[in-house]
């Protein structure tokens, strides 16, 4: 791959963003075969299959790598593959490793469960590919910590898989609380309805053969096999993940991120209620944040607020002059007792994208960092993480942001980091 954008490229790719066509993969002439990014997906269950449709329909990327620990998985993502590029000459791999051993790989996608995350990218950055990976960032918050510092030393690329990030909508909040109009902001409110399913019983049994369960099971605690916490709904079991509150944290706090970087977080305190049935995340959750100069509230219920009640995952900024509502797609702003979408004189200020996905390759060929980068990716991810520790403590948690450890509690510090399963610990953590 030729990782130079020619300025005649650069100029025509400039021109389709003014004319607001950012959003879409660029579907023109292909690519010539030396400047085409060489990707394979590690993780091909439904989250995984996004990531091949969207990078296949890319005209400077060529989908080369299909892997999974499930037979099954793989072979129904190179089947789609073949939908889309006929010609394909995609190899699977069943084993990770194996993908990063390719030198003829540049970058590589991670849909995995949330406790390989970590491991892969490490490996990933340390064989010379560029990442994007799925959110959460990490299963813990010490694995963000190893992250960044591999991917530091080795100068890789890596995008988190925000995809909202993307969209106009969040450029355009991010603007607008950047430009003051709505006052000092001192408190904002995230908040995601929803409850984990109900997973009555665990149905534990042999792996099926197209399964490599102890791969799947990886750095985890060693566990037999039952199909109710494998492939989606692993995600509703704490050895593998956070529920939905770690399923959506990402997505929403994004914007106050973005729109603010809150910093000097000093205290953290979640309540919450174990899911019914086997599943043992939160069936809801409440967190109180607080940074250095802002009060950050997470509910399980919209709050009491101006527009909650009609969006199941929002975020309410309230500042001294007006407030901000706003979810995925949409916003309102109330001012002075006037409510609107927009304040035209507030100029556009943030470049747009070209698409997640895209502005990941334009990355990888510019050498610079993307929108979702490693290093603000694990700020944002990092509070979601201490709380689930004090959600399953039941203690408030006091925080030294600098030292990145609990000041109170030295059991929420062995918390940081679980310990990985010694044969499946690959990076020497």
């Amino acid at each position: 791959m030729n990782l130079h954008m020619n300025r005649r490229k650069f100029v025509k790719y400039s021109a389709l963003t003014t004319l607001g066509l950012q959003f879409l993969p660029f579907q023109g002439v292909k690519a010539a075969a030396s400047d085409r990014v060489r990707v394979a997906h590690i993780g091909l269950g439904g989250m995984g299959l996004n990531h091949l449709n969207w990078f296949a329909n890319l005209s400077d990327v060529e989908v080369v790598g299909i892997c999974d620990v499930d037979q099954e998985h793989a072979e129904i993502a190179l089947s789609k593959l073949k939908e889309i590029h006929p010609e394909t000459k995609a190899k699977i791999y069943s084993d990770f490793r194996k993908v990063l051993e390719n030198k003829e790989i540049d970058a590589v996608t991670i849909a995995t469960p949330d406790h390989w995350h970590a491991q892969i990218a490490i490996l990933a950055f340390q064989a010379g590919k560029d990442v994007y990976s799925e959110k959460p960032l990490s299963y813990s918050q010490r694995e963000g910590k190893l992250m960044l510092q591999s991917q530091q030393e080795t100068g890789r690329i890596f995008q988190l898989g925000t995809q909202i990030h993307a969209g106009d909508n969040y450029h355009r909040v991010a603007e607008i609380i950047q430009s003051g109009v709505l006052g000092k902001i001192k408190t904002v409110r995230l908040w995601k309805t929803g409850e984990p399913p109900l997973i009555e019983k665990l149905s534990y049994q042999t792996p099926p053969s197209h399964l490599d369960w102890d791969m799947w099971l990886g750095p985890a605690p060693l566990s037999d096999y039952a199909p109710e916490k494998c492939h989606f709904s692993y995600r509703y079991f704490l050895e593998y993940s956070g529920g939905v509150f770690q399923d959506f944290w990402c997505h929403i706090a994004d914007i106050v991120w973005w729109s603010m970087n809150p910093s000097g977080l000093k205290k953290i305190s979640a309540v919450g209620e174990e899911s019914d049935g086997v599943g043992d995340t939160p069936k809801w959750i409440d967190v109180d944040f607080k940074f250095k100069r802002l009060n950050l509230h997470w509910t399980s219920v919209p709050p009491n607020v101006p527009g909650a009640a009609d969006r199941h995952i929002g975020a309410y900024f309230e500042g001294s002059k007006g407030t901000l509502i706003c979810d995925y797609s949409s916003r309102e702003i109330r001012i002075d007792g006037k409510v609107m979408e927009d304040i035209p004189e507030i100029p556009k200020s943030i470049a747009r994208s070209p698409g997640h996905q895209q502005n990941f390759i334009d990355a990888i060929k510019s050498r610079t960092q993307p929108e979702s980068y490693l290093e603000y990716a694990r700020k944002m991810t990092m509070p979601m993480h201490l709380a689930l520790i004090s959600y399953k403590l039941k203690v408030e948690l006091k925080w030294d942001s600098k030292k990145e450890l609990f000041k109170n509690s030295e059991e929420a510090n062995q918390l940081l980091f679980r310990p990985y399963r010694e044969k499946w610990n690959l990076i020497g953590a």
